[in-house]
């Protein structure tokens, strides 16, 4: 299974590719144009109408910067962090009740991983930061065999 570290770059190549879409998508509506339907749905959940607005710019631009792989890890955290307070505060009337929420846990669960590893190879961050700066490129190690 070794020959499948060579597809790591591509992997996540294709998971911010993903991401970003789907928060360009969710976000940008939000963002251009929120309606009163909207702001209405997120005071009825507990939080201020505005937060339409914060939902809008985390998502659009998280998603973006996801997306080109700039600033991801940031992006991608502050993203997951909006995911937890979605779940929190809209999705959740119940842990049984795994339907209602996870669809945001899943974008919550893959927005971390991107933030703990990173952008990868095919990525803005690496061509800035490169290989030299210490932190991580975003490639994933492999496991070490314990025989060895």
């Amino acid at each position: 299974m070794l020959f499948l570290n060579r597809l790591q770059p591509l992997a996540l190549l294709f998971l911010r590719i993903a991401l970003g879409t789907i928060f360009l998508y969710h976000g940008y509506p939000k963002l251009a144009h929120p309606t009163a339907q909207m702001h209405s749905a997120f005071v009825e959940h507990g939080l201020p109408s505005y937060f339409v607005q914060v939902a809008g710019i985390i998502e659009t631009f998280g998603g973006g910067l996801m997306l080109v792989g700039l600033f991801a890890r940031p992006a991608a955290l502050l993203v997951a962090v909006e995911m937890c307070v979605a779940i929190w505060k809209v999705h959740s009337r119940s842990y049984l009740a795994v339907h209602e929420y996870e669809f945001p846990m899943a974008l919550a669960t893959a927005c971390f991983v991107l933030a703990a590893v990173g952008a990868g190879l095919i990525s803005i961050d690496h061509f800035l930061l490169g290989g030299s700066s210490g932190r991580s490129t975003g490639r994933l190690r492999p496991a070490r065999n314990p025989r060895d």
